[in-house]
């Protein structure tokens, strides 16, 4: 800011009119079918192209500051708009800074052909990533504070959708910039697509010896005691096989909020559980194996010889 101050005071002062000459000399020019350049022009357009997306930038952090205080809007549709007026903004102020340094405007149906290419090739992925950025933001798919699973197994809460990558802060806090790309083309689980409900599985196996169905009652009851237990679907308890050394069974719960934690409430129920399975003497038993020896006798004979 104070060097383009400065600029401009030392131009109306005609302090720049020596720097300005030396700049046009012929030695300095260059020729190029009916193209005529000099350093002056060079160095001219640096300087607009500098100003132009400076005044930009400027202009689309002050867009984004009050767009983001519109709280009647959702984060996605605040997001949209503000890639949306970049877009515009940067595209209008290239535009104008050509029209500024001389550079006719139909010469970019020349390069046009050119510029398809480089996208095609070079600027690929970044297109890519860009397009599936807008494609994320239009159909709201994920977004913001939304818990996400990848198919790699990441699990986290999405915290930015930006024009090239997704940042995903993780149950660890790690921050993961996840390529936008990969929303589109891969699987992604959305916990709280339209609801944050999520149900919590525990398997659990009592002893042969223990009444099953006042344990499939005491299971059920603990579940329903929790607090984060939700009412709807109803939590349910099925005696699932007859095993080796116990009799399997397992409860099915829905917690409102899964954004609160599955763990948690995992390992609180199945304290209660083994808290109330003691008070009712019921039993969770090792494993048991029966070993059956043939030839007794022989065997004896070993160990006494």
């Amino acid at each position: 800011m104070l060097g383009l101050i400065g600029i401009v005071v030392a131009a109306t002062q005609g302090l720049l009119n020596k720097p300005i000459a030396f700049l046009k000399q012929e030695s300095f020019s260059l020729h190029a079918a009916d193209v005529d350049l000099t350093l002056y022009d060079i160095t001219k357009g640096i300087l607009i192209i500098v100003i132009a997306f400076w005044l930009a930038a400027l202009l689309v952090e002050a867009i984004e500051r009050k767009v983001q205080k519109i709280r009647t809007i959702r984060s996605s549709t605040r997001t949209l708009i503000v890639k949306v007026a970049q877009i515009l903004i940067y595209v209008l102020a290239f535009l104008i800074t050509l029209d500024v340094i001389g550079v006719d405007l139909t010469v970019l149906t020349v390069f046009s052909g050119a510029l398809g290419i480089g996208l095609g090739f070079g600027l690929q992925k970044i297109a890519s990533n860009f397009m599936s950025g807008l494609i994320l933001l239009l159909e709201k798919s994920v977004e913001e504070e939304d818990l996400i699973e990848l198919n790699d197994g990441t699990v986290g809460f999405i915290r930015r959708t930006g024009a090239r990558f997704t940042l995903i802060e993780t149950l660890d806090s790690r921050e993961i910039m996840i390529p936008n790309e990969d929303f589109i083309t891969s699987r992604v689980v959305n916990w709280t697509y339209s609801n944050k409900r999520a149900r919590v599985t525990i398997p659990v196996g009592i002893s042969y010896d223990s009444d099953v169905e006042k344990a499939m009652d005491i299971m059920l009851q603990a579940a329903k005691d929790y607090e984060l237990c939700g009412t709807y679907p109803a939590p349910e308890v099925f005696l699932r096989e007859w095993g080796e050394s116990s009799v399997s069974l397992l409860l099915f719960f829905w917690i409102e909020d899964v954004t609160k934690g599955r763990f948690r409430s995992q390992s609180n129920v199945m304290l209660e559980i083994s808290r109330r399975f003691k008070e009712n003497n019921i039993h969770i038993p090792y494993p048991q194996r029966d070993v059956h020896i043939k030839n007794i006798a022989e065997l004896k004979g070993a160990v006494d010889a």
